[in-house]
This record gives structure tokens, C-alpha cells and sequence, in this order.
């Protein structure tokens, strides 16, 4: 199997097992046991020198951060369908909303729950109530970001609110 996961349920790998998952791709799991400190280990630093899951190995290719993650398996893997054409003019919207994520969501979120305090325009993302105020807008189309096609930008935003709410950075709203 060429496509293996470097895993742990209490990383972000768990939004890429989602996204694996979507694509349909044959995958292997390779548990690394973080609270035990083995992403720290060499074999493991040497795909990703930050340490961090997920790390993605597809052959003798590495991807790191699940946004990057997702989208290189999009691009990859589903041939269209979980990503807009690079010339189709959703292609914009969907890089966005994909990059908003960790750009701006875990940021700023990550900010809120550790009362850090910024002059919005020293943070990238501005203030949390306009982080909050762009999320909402996100679906303002339909369902799903690009409207009423689902994509990995989904998956990838959508992983990003399981895990704000999980950790009671926000609450659910209709």
C-alpha cells in the first residue's frame, strides 16, 4: 500500500482520515503515540522536522498540515470531484474557504481560548466576532462551500469546527 498516515486519534489526523476516506484511496494507519512522545522520534521527524501529525506518504511523497493534506489527496485522487477544475471559477472559493482554516479559524481561535490579547490589526484574523461573522458567510450558497457540490473544502473547514467545538471554542448554531 503506497498511501500510509502517520496517526494519532487526538491530532488533526482525525479530520484526514475523513478526507481519506472521501477520496476512496487505499490507505494505511500508522499510529504514533503522541502522549508517549514518538512524533519526536527520528523517523518521524525526518518526514516532518515540526513533529506534528498528520504526515501524509504517498510513495516517496510527503505532505504535512491537513489542509495541504487535503488538498493534494483532492487533486490526486478524486479527479474532479472533490475539487473544482484549476480552471473552473468556484476554484477561487474553494482555495479560499480551504486555506481560511488554518489561516484564520485555529489562529484565531486558539487566540480566544488562551485569552491572548491583540490590537485586530496585529492579528492576521482580525477580532474572533469577525472570524465568526466570515465563517457563517461561508455558507451563505447552500449546504456545503462551493454551494451545492461537496468538496474537500468541506472536509477541511468542517474538521476545523468539529474541533472548535469539541474544545468549546464555539458553540453549534442551525
Amino acid at each position: 500500500m503506497s498511501v500510509v498516515l502517520y496517526h494519532h486519534p487526538f491530532s488533526r489526523a482525525a479530520g484526514t482520515v475523513w478526507m481519506l476516506e472521501e477520496v476512496g484511496v487505499p490507505y494505511e494507519l500508522k499510529f504514533v503515540d503522541i502522549l508517549a512522545g514518538a512524533h519526536k522520534a527520528p523517523d518521524v521527524v525526518a518526514l516532518n522536522p515540526m513533529g506534528k501529525l498528520p504526515i501524509l506518504k504517498d510513495g516517496d511523497t510527503v505532505v504535512t498540515e491537513n489542509a495541504a493534506i487535503g488538498l493534494y489527496l483532492a487533486d490526486r485522487y478524486s479527479a474532479g470531484k472533490l475539487a473544482p477544475a484549476l480552471d473552473d471559477p468556484k476554484r477561487g472559493t474553494y482555495l479560499r474557504w480551504s486555506l481560511f482554516a488554518p489561516s484564520v479559524i485555529e489562529p484565531g481561535s486558539m487566540a480566544k481560548l488562551q485569552n491572548w490579547t491583540f490590537k485586530d490589526s496585529q492579528a492576521g484574523w482580525g477580532n474572533y466576532n469577525s472570524m465568526i461573522t466570515a465563517m457563517e458567510s461561508a455558507l451563505k450558497n447552500g449546504d456545503y462551500i462551493l454551494g451545492d457540490s461537496f468538496s474537500m473544502a468541506d472536509c477541511i473547514f468542517g474538521g476545523t469546527l468539529r474541533y472548535m467545538m469539541t474544545f468549546k471554542m464555539i458553540e453549534p448554531t442551525p
